[in-house]
C-alpha cells in the first residue's frame, strides 16, 4: 500500500509546495496553499519503475491527407451553436463559466431539452441541485417532458458507472466540476487536486466513447473561473456566460475552442420563460437610443463574424478637484487615458478640468481598439455641447499621433449599420474599397474618411476657431 504524506497545494494557481507558506512562489497570491494528503495516487510523485508497463511504438504519419470535419451535436439554439463553433463535438469536453444566477443551469437545461427531443441521449447530472429542483426549472421553462436523464450525484465513479450503463450518452452535463470528487484523491471536493482529478477522469471518458461532456465552472469574484487553471488548458473550449443582475440580456463568450473560432458571442434575452435567442443584438443595444444628447455616439463593432452596434455615452462636467475623476465602465480605462491625451496633444481640446465619464449602453463590453473613433466623437461632443448626427455611425483606431487608423471588416460594419436606417458613418481612409461601391451600399456615398483626429473634431465642432474656443 502506498504511503500517505502531505503536500500543500496552491487553489488558485495549482502548484505543489512541500511546507506551508503564506504566500505561494508560484502565482503570488496570498492565503491560498491548503493541505491535502496523497495516497500514492494523484500528486504523489513518480510511480515505481518495477511496475510500469513498457511502452507501445504508435504510427507516425504525415501533416498531407485528407481532413475531416468534426462530427457535431446541432442542439436547434442558434445562439449556441455560434458560440461553440456549430454545434457540440462528439468527444470533446466543453466548460461554462459565469456568475452565479447568471443562467448557466437554465441555458444548458434548454439545450438538453432541444437535443433529446430530437432523439439524443441526455444526461443532465446535478451536484448542487436535487431533482425536484431542476423538474421545476424544466417545468417553468415548458421543456417537463422531453426525455432528459437526471441525477444527483457528485461522486465520479458513481457518475461514470451510471452513464456507461446502457446505449453511450450523446451529451453529459455535470453541474458543476467544482462539486465532483474522486475515490483517487484524498482531499476534500472543490480543492485542486479533486477539481483536476474528476476532470481528467470525465474528459478521459468522454475522448474513449465520444460523448460530448460539458462542466459548469463557478466563477471567483475577479471573473475567472474559480480552480486551477490547468483545468482550462484540459478541455477543448472555454465559454463564459456573461451579463448584468440590472440588464435583462446574456452573452455566451467563447474564449477557447480547439474545433471552431475563439471570438464569438451568442446573445440571450433572460425572460419568466428562460432564456430567449436575440438574432440582432444591435436593436437591443440602440434599443432605448436618444438621439439628439450630446456625448452620444454610435459604434459599429464586430464579434466575431457578427457585427454589432451600440452606443457609446460621454459625459464631460467640470471638476472642483485637483485631480479630475476618468470613470469608465463597459471600455479600457487605460486606451481612455491615450485618447484624451491624443485629444489635448494633437486637437487642442482641453480635459485637464473636467471630469470624464465613459459608459457603453446596456452593459456591453468593448475589446476592440475600432471603438477610438466613437470614443472621440462622443468626448468632443459632449464637451461641445453639440449632438452628433443620429443616422451616423464610428468607428476607427487612433494611434499616439492622432492619425486615424483602418481596421478590419468594414464592409460588414457598414452594412449592418444600413440595415438599422443609418445614413452615413465616419470611418479611416484606408476602406477605400467600401466606399467605391462594393456592396456597401447607401450609406457609403455619405461617409467621411478623416485622416487625422483633428478633421473629426473641426468637423464636429463646426470649424477649427470654433473648436480651438471649445477647448480653451
Amino acid at each position: 500500500m502506498a504511503k500517505s504524506r502531505v503536500q500543500f497545494i496552491c487553489q488558485n494557481c495549482g502548484s505543489v509546495h512541500q511546507r506551508w507558506a503564506g504566500k505561494c512562489d508560484a502565482c503570488g497570491e496570498w492565503n491560498t496553499l491548503v493541505e491535502e494528503g496523497t495516497a500514492g495516487g494523484i500528486g504523489s510523485g513518480p510511480v515505481n519503475t518495477r511496475n510500469a508497463r513498457k511502452g507501445r511504438a504508435v504510427v507516425l504519419t504525415s501533416l498531407s491527407g485528407d481532413i475531416e470535419d468534426a462530427p457535431r451535436i446541432v442542439s436547434g439554439i442558434g445562439e449556441l451553436d455560434r458560440a461553440t463553433g456549430g454545434g457540440f463535438v462528439r468527444g470533446s469536453a466543453l466548460l461554462v463559466g459565469g456568475d452565479p444566477g447568471i443562467g448557466k443551469s437554465t441555458l444548458l437545461t434548454q439545450a438538453a431539452a432541444a437535443l433529446a427531443s430530437k432523439g439524443h441521449r441526455i444526461v443532465y447530472v446535478s451536484g448542487e441541485e436535487a431533482v425536484a429542483q431542476i423538474r421545476l426549472r424544466a417545468q417553468r421553462l415548458g421543456v417537463a417532458s422531453t426525455p432528459v436523464e437526471l441525477a444527483a450525484e457528485t461522486n465520479v465513479e458513481d457518475i461514470l458507472a451510471t452513464i456507461s450503463d446502457g446505449k453511450r450518452p450523446d451529451l453529459v452535463i455535470l453541474d458543476s466540476i467544482q462539486t465532483l470528487w474522486t475515490d483517487l484523491a484524498d482531499s476534500a471536493p472543490g480543492t485542486v487536486t479533486q477539481v483536476r482529478a474528476a476532470a481528467q477522469a470525465m474528459i478521459r471518458y468522454a475522448k474513449s466513447t465520444g460523448a460530448a461532456i460539458v462542466l459548469v465552472g463557478h466563477v471567483t469574484k475577479e471573473g475567472q473561473i474559480a480552480g486551477p487553471r490547468v483545468v482550462e488548458h484540459m478541455v477543448d473550449g472555454v465559454l463564459y456566460f456573461e451579463g448584468e443582475g440590472n440588464h435583462h440580456f446574456r452573452i455566451l463568450r467563447t474564449v477557447k475552442n480547439r474545433f471552431g473560432p475563439t471570438d464569438e458571442i451568442g446573445v440571450f434575452e433572460m425572460s419568466d420563460k428562460g432564456l430567449r435567442e436575440v438574432a440582432n443584438p444591435s436593436e437591443l443595444f440602440l434599443g432605448e437610443r436618444h438621439a439628439k444628447s450630446p456625448g452620444a455616439a454610435v459604434f459599429a463593432g464586430m464579434e466575431g463574424t457578427r457585427p454589432v452596434l451600440v452606443e457609446i455615452q460621454a459625459l464631460v462636467a467640470p471638476s472642483s478637484l485637483g485631480t479630475p475623476r476618468r470613470a469608465v465602465v463597459g471600455w479600457d480605462g487605460a486606451r481612455l487615458s491615450m485618447v484624451l491625451a491624443v485629444l489635448e496633444a494633437h486637437c487642442g481640446v482641453r480635459f485637464g478640468q473636467h471630469d470624464v465619464y465613459l459608459n457603453v449602453a446596456g452593459g456591453y463590453r468593448i475589446s476592440e481598439p475600432a471603438a477610438d473613433l466613437a470614443v472621440a466623437a462622443a468626448l468632443v461632443s459632449s464637451l461641445t455641447g453639440l449632438a452628433l448626427p443620429a443616422d451616423c455611425v464610428y468607428f476607427g483606431e487612433i494611434s499616439l499621433s492622432g492619425a486615424v487608423r483602418p481596421v478590419a471588416h468594414a464592409q460588414q460594419r457598414l452594412k449592418e449599420a444600413e440595415k438599422l436606417g443609418f445614413g452615413s458613418a465616419v470611418l479611416p481612409l484606408g476602406s477605400e474599397e467600401v466606399v467605391g461601391g462594393n456592396g456597401a451600399g447607401g450609406i457609403a456615398a455619405g461617409a467621411f474618411q478623416p485622416t487625422e483626429l483633428s478633421d473629426l473634431v473641426a468637423r464636429i465642432a463646426g470649424s477649427p476657431r470654433s473648436r480651438a474656443d471649445e477647448g480653451e
